[in-house]
């Protein structure tokens, strides 16, 4: 497989989600204008486990999500661009950074939701939305977010919503069941509820 753009972030990226980026450097410059020439412009996206976003030498995370690029505004020298989250992946192997970081990946099987799961989904969205309504203010997502209507995609989402560190963000990104990843967002946003309850 040929290898796909990619860009290392200090966050993680969930499918279904979001993801706005304000882009200076000119290597990602340079990525994002080769993209607009393409008719489904994607690339990768993987997290940042070590080290610093600019100038390289970071230590990047193995399993990613595809971001499929929906729109660009261009500023003086900087583009702000808004992209949605896709399938997820596993990085094969790094290859050179210039002109910008690309990897070889495989993709992983999506998520599949099964009807049973709904309780649990019901029970994780209320849990999310009351711990982010007592969340302390720099937590990114506001308790009122609408979900999507389609019961995968709001899984996700409320992964994202989930106010986490990112550690947690990227356990949470590397489930392998709708199940399992609705069970360890209750657990991870209920242990974080207990933390700001102490503090």
């Amino acid at each position: 497989m040929s290898a796909i753009p990619m860009f290392p972030l200090g966050s993680v990226h969930f499918p279904y989600t979001p993801l706005a980026l304000r882009v200076f450097e000119p290597r990602y410059l340079t990525m994002i204008g080769q993209l607009l020439d393409e008719d489904d412009p994607e690339f990768g996206v993987v997290l940042i486990e070590r080290g610093h976003e600019v100038g390289g030498g970071d230590r990047r995370s193995t399993v990613g999500t595809m971001a499929r690029l929906v729109s660009v505004a261009a500023g003086a020298e900087v583009l702000q661009t808004v992209s949605v989250g896709a399938g997820r992946f596993t990085v094969d192997q790094w290859q050179d950074d210039e002109p910008y970081p690309r990897a070889e990946v495989t993709p992983l099987p999506g998520l599949v939701w099964n009807d049973a799961l709904t309780p649990l989904r019901i029970e994780a969205e209320a849990i999310v939305r009351r711990t982010l309504s007592r969340a302390p203010e720099e937590a990114r997502w506001d308790a009122d977010t609408e979900l999507s209507d389609d019961p995968l995609a709001a899984a996700w989402q409320l992964a994202a919503m989930a106010p986490l560190g990112e550690y947690d963000r990227y356990t949470l990104l590397r489930s392998t069941t709708v199940g399992a990843l609705l069970r360890e967002v209750i657990d991870l946003t209920l242990e974080a509820e207990i933390l700001w309850s102490a503090e």
